[in-house]
């Protein structure tokens, strides 16, 4: 049976063949530290990290590649941007569709709201129609005199549902507010200005849209963020050796400790294949492929399909379904009367389909589109996916409703 990966939305495979061989060069031909080694082949493993750094600094129109930093992957970079910014006081705003990479950070530090306690950090959520869209009306309503930043994801890892970053950050930029956004699941898909979109700070994934390995990930800064936010982490940087004190200067002073190397030569060829093959070709591909699944999806019946589907129906046309709402190829499901897990195991076992079912990490998405707690199915397509696996998953739904 045939493996149909529906699940790039976790991360996308297959990855390009460049990547898994430009790691397994630098391991197995190189294998140098960076900043620590004089010898030539160290250089060759530093000029690639420069490399990388810049090639994710122009992807986000940043303001220096120096303020590239680079972690474990989006969820290190969100703790250590919020846990190094957020004072006791502080007050943030959030969507009513983020992951918890987010959430939990500030559920550790703070509360939902208001607290009796003035010193307590809290953040309350921007409230969100069934369909996913923010009410942006609401914002000047939920700002407090303590209001320091609104934290966001910049789209549904569940629904695919795409956040409209310009409007928030001109809303920042207008209440001098600071704006911080989780691009885990649009880095490699939409275009992203830092400068224009006035994004303060943005966390990144190298393993989904940027056909990186896992492992690898990390948060690009504007300059006069570097000295607002705290470094979680201490350690050696290779640098200033002859000091017990953390750098204070970049990007060394958030990369303590030895860094993903191998990882960041896969990012670096996933990048090149990115730049190669044009994020737009990618996106256009992979909505061709989205649309076809939703306008057959939804004329299946017993099938629940989550998201703004309003443009989808048997009516629409091909020239409006270009102007639907921005979202990324994800698609949320349910079969009527049908646990998504049981739905799920079938695909898989009968049909060699993968997705994801359940809360996917994000309970709060769930609570907002009704979901909650059963979960979805999650499809979510890749550059690599192809019409005719679009047409086996959709009659593998076909036959799965009329399970009794």
């Amino acid at each position: 049976m045939k493996r149909i990966y529906f699940d790039n939305a976790a991360t996308s495979f297959p990855k390009p063949d460049t990547v898994p061989a430009a790691m397994l060069q630098y391991i197995t031909k190189n294998g140098c530290n960076v900043n620590r080694s004089s010898f030539s082949s160290a250089y060759e493993a530093e000029d690639i990290l420069y490399q990388t750094r810049q090639m994710i600094c122009d992807l986000f129109h940043g303001e220096d590649c120096k303020n590239v930093v680079f972690t474990s992957g989006a969820t290190a970079a969100l703790n250590m941007l919020i846990k190094g910014l957020l004072k006791p006081g502080d007050h943030v705003l959030v969507s009513s569709l983020e992951h918890n990479a987010v959430m939990r950070p500030l559920c550790q530090m703070g509360k939902e709201n208001t607290s009796p306690n003035p010193e307590d950090i809290t953040f309350t959520r921007i409230p969100a129609d069934s369909h996913g869209k923010l009410l942006l009306s609401t914002l000047p309503k939920l700002l407090r005199p303590n209001t320091r930043a609104i934290i966001i994801t910049h789209a549904s890892n569940v629904f695919g549902t795409v956040i409209p970053l310009q409007e928030i950050g001109d809303f920042c930029q207008k209440n001098n507010l600071l704006l911080l956004v989780d691009t885990a699941q649009t880095a490699g898909q939409l275009p992203i200005d830092m400068d224009r979109m006035h994004i303060d700070a943005l966390a990144f994934a190298g393993h989904k849209s940027l056909f990186g390995p896992q492992g690898i990930g990390g948060f690009v800064l504007k300059e006069h963020m570097i000295d607002k936010i705290t470094p979680l982490l201490a350690g050696g940087t290779g640098s200033i050796s002859h000091t017990e004190e953390m750098p204070a200067f970049m990007p060394d002073k958030f990369e303590p400790g030895t860094l993903n190397i191998p990882g960041i030569y896969g990012l670096h060829a996933g990048l090149t294949y990115l730049k190669e093959t044009g994020i737009e070709k990618i996106y256009e591909a992979e909505m061709a492929l989205t649309r076809h699944f939703i306008q057959e999806a939804l004329l299946i019946p017993g099938i629940i399909v989550y998201g703004q589907t309003e443009s989808y129906g048997k009516s629409t046309t091909q020239s409006s379904l270009s102007d639907c709402v921005p979202q990324l190829p994800v698609v949320s499901l349910v079969v009527r009367n049908q646990d998504p897990a049981e739905t799920a195991f079938y695909l898989e076992q009968e049909y060699g389909i993968q997705t994801r079912v359940g809360l996917h990490c994000a309970p709060i998405a769930h609570k907002t589109f009704g979901t909650y707690p059963t979960g979805t199915i999650r499809f979510s397509f890749g550059f690599h996916n192809t019409l005719e696996e679009m047409e086996i998953c959709l009659e593998a739904l076909r036959q799965v409703v009329r399970i009794p």
